[in-house]
């Protein structure tokens, strides 16, 4: 077993700390190989070589030709490489090769060819003024940008942070979750390949109580692009605030409502419903797992999605912790009274026995009130709740402390657009659930930070737009 190394400056170099982090495949339990648990000195160095080429405009001040040709580069370097990063994901993931190749690295070349495009669509703006005054403003890069990123879509999330980073001239620190640091290591190395500048991409692996404590707290760091939990969040809020009050951006999760009225066309309601919150493995911020289904079609609606869950087998969670969290969520639904329909415990089947496999588990009788109804599961759950009219299914939805996506099926496109006028969540989804594409905007409400993956306004983000004023002779 070959320990892998830190990319800084276009160079594998070794951790100045002996501590390492195992990386397992948690399909099987086994020891694919180990990772730095990168210090504050590794991150310093990271940076260091971040901030140097930001300062020495090694890759902003490339002809914007040539930082869209760079870019496009990694587009299509990622899909050369398409079925090695898919098979890196899905070892250190546990989704399957097929879920990892459209769900990570196909959205992932996408996204760096979108943002190619945006290299040359930065304007500024003028603005009239009174006086003899010419107003203007400028989109400058904001500097060196810090990208957490988490385990669930890495390569795809990843591609989120660093593409319009770069496309506005930023350097890049990133910071892989600790369970699947590798594809972040290939994505670096074809990024190089690509073109790209030493010191316009660096990665540091390790946990985040180490590397991305110090890469938060870090006073050269301009801003931090974090996807995760809300606990996280509220730390790097501190370390904002202790430090160089960097710029924030945030997504933090969900506690997704997917409500289905009687008059939706029921197969593909169904079919939204079932890999809104089965897909994935369940292990997405989006996911749709409070099902609020109208009385009129709840007991057939919830006996087809057992039906279904009981056919289907999901990958691997992330690892045995998660799969514990999951399994005691679960006990507790159970304890609280919901009514256990199908799944509910770990699939041990087979070679499945070696992993950390849950079945897909479908509850019914679920109370708003419930602990599985409130906190975000991150697994294969779904919770079927029961609701009246239109103005019951609001109160359920939008009593959460969570605001990221809501799904609404039904035929009367009157009541669509109430629904989606009404429902506090950034992405309200009519017809169709968790459809994501460059270009459109994701917004968070709620407890959460503002945040777009693909769009125009994520390419804003990591821009500066200072004034400029000149005095204009008459």
């Amino acid at each position: 077993m070959t320990s892998a190394k830190i990319f800084v400056n276009n160079c594998w170099e070794d951790s100045v700390c002996d501590r390492s982090v195992d990386v397992i495949n948690p399909a099987t339990g086994d020891l694919l190989t180990q990772v730095p648990d990168s210090d504050v000195a590794d991150v310093a160095r990271a940076v260091a070589a971040a901030r140097a080429s930001f300062e020495k405009k090694t890759w902003r001040g490339l002809d914007a030709s040539k930082r869209e040709r760079i870019l496009w580069s990694i587009a299509e370097g990622i899909e050369r490489r398409g079925d090695e990063l898919a098979a890196i994901i899905s070892q250190e993931n546990g989704k399957t090769p097929r879920e990892a190749m459209g769900a990570d690295v196909k959205p992932a070349a996408d996204c760096f060819r979108y943002y190619a495009g945006w290299v040359r669509k930065i304007y500024g703006e003028t603005i009239p003024v009174d006086g003899p005054f010419l107003n203007y403003t400028l989109r400058e890069p904001v500097g060196v940008v810090g990208a957490i990123v988490p385990w669930n879509f890495p390569l795809q999330i990843a591609a989120w942070k660093i593409a319009p980073a770069l496309a506005c001239g930023c350097s890049v620190v990133l910071k892989p979750s600790e369970l699947t640091p590798l594809n972040a290591l290939k994505l670096a190395e074809i990024c190089m390949e690509a073109g790209l500048p030493e010191g316009a991409l660096n990665v540091v692996t390790g946990y985040g109580e180490t590397t991305g404590e110090a890469l938060a707290l870090c006073e050269d760091v301009d801003k931090i692009s974090f996807t995760g939990s809300i606990a996280t969040a509220r730390k790097l809020l501190h370390a904002s605030s202790v430090s160089n009050l960097k710029r924030l951006s945030l997504e933090l999760g969900g506690k997704s409502p997917n409500i289905v009225f009687p008059d939706a066309d029921f197969d593909a309601a169904m079919k939204g419903a079932f890999w809104g919150v089965f897909g994935g493995k369940g292990e997405m911020c989006s996911a749709g797992s409070r099902l609020l289904l109208h009385d009129q079609i709840y007991d057939h609606f919830v006996e087809e999605l057992a039906v279904r869950a009981r056919k289907h087998q999901t990958g691997s969670q992330i690892s045995g912790r998660q799969m514990d969290r999951i399994l005691d969520y679960i006990e507790s639904g159970k304890q609280e009274g919901a009514r256990l329909v199908c799944g509910g415990e770990r699939d041990t089947e087979g070679e499945r026995a070696r992993g950390f496999f849950v079945k897909p588990t479908v509850f019914a009788d679920v109370t708003p009130q419930m602990r599985i109804a409130r906190d975000e599961i991150f697994g294969p759950v779904v919770c079927a709740i029961r609701f009246h009219d239109a103005e019951e299914a609001l109160r359920i939805a939008n009593g959460t402390t969570y605001g990221l996506a809501a799904g609404v099926w039904t035929r009367d496109l009157r009541q669509a657009h109430h629904m989606a006028a009404n429902l506090q969540a950034g992405s309200v989804w009519i017809n169709t659930y968790n459809a994501c594409r460059c270009g459109s905007t994701l917004t968070t409400p709620s407890i959460q930070a503002p945040r777009s993956a693909a769009t125009s306004r994520a390419a804003s983000d990591a821009t500066s737009a200072p004034t400029r004023w000149s005095s204009t002779p008459k």
